[in-house]
């Protein structure tokens, strides 16, 4: 049940920008909340409290009751600078307290990292809180400032680009400090 949760706010972070789009017309904001709010507070419940998972599961709860309260079409476009600032968070607190994000997802393949893929995993870690940053103020700054069309097209599909430009610049990097061709 606790994946089918997480797919549930996979899925409804990924589709979100589209549904907030395109779902305007036939929804209200605060039956965006309901929705969000009841998955959040499902995974709060039935979640394990993996890194970040009871503080981000409250902050995202209460940004959904405040969505529902306020029935806002402008605080729906806050959503996706609320998951930005949480992969921020969760990924530069990793930096402090260790061990780095990317090296925890790295051990779960390679439980014995040699110390030059220790550094290297936390370079990567300090690049994507990097992005996470960036893609969170081009997002706020979206929010406040460009047309919902331009907010749909950076949040639904051209942040998820990067991401997967990221992703692959990442790997190449790693093939080539593993010294793999």
């Amino acid at each position: 049940m606790t994946r089918l949760i997480g797919l549930g706010l996979l899925l409804a972070g990924l589709l979100y920008p589209f549904a907030v789009y395109f779902g305007m017309e036939h929804f209200a904001p605060w039956q965006f909340g309901l929705l969000l709010g009841s998955l959040w507070l499902a995974r709060a419940v039935l979640g394990k409290g993996g890194p970040g998972g009871r503080w981000m599961a409250a902050t995202a709860i209460t940004f959904c009751v405040l969505l529902a309260l306020f029935d806002s079409p402008l605080l729906l476009r806050w959503y996706p600078v609320l998951i930005s600032a949480f992969m921020l968070v969760l990924f530069s607190l990793s930096l402090k307290y260790g061990p780095p994000m990317i090296e925890r997802l790295a051990r779960l393949r390679e439980p014995q990292l040699p110390a030059k893929a220790v550094v290297y995993t936390r370079q990567v870690t300090v690049a994507w809180s990097i992005f996470f940053l960036c893609n969170g103020l081009l997002a706020a700054a979206l929010t406040l400032w460009a047309p919902l069309s331009w907010w749909m097209l950076y949040t639904g599909l051209i942040s998820y680009g990067l991401m997967g430009l990221m992703f692959a610049i990442e790997w190449l990097i790693r093939q080539r400090v593993r010294g793999r061709p």
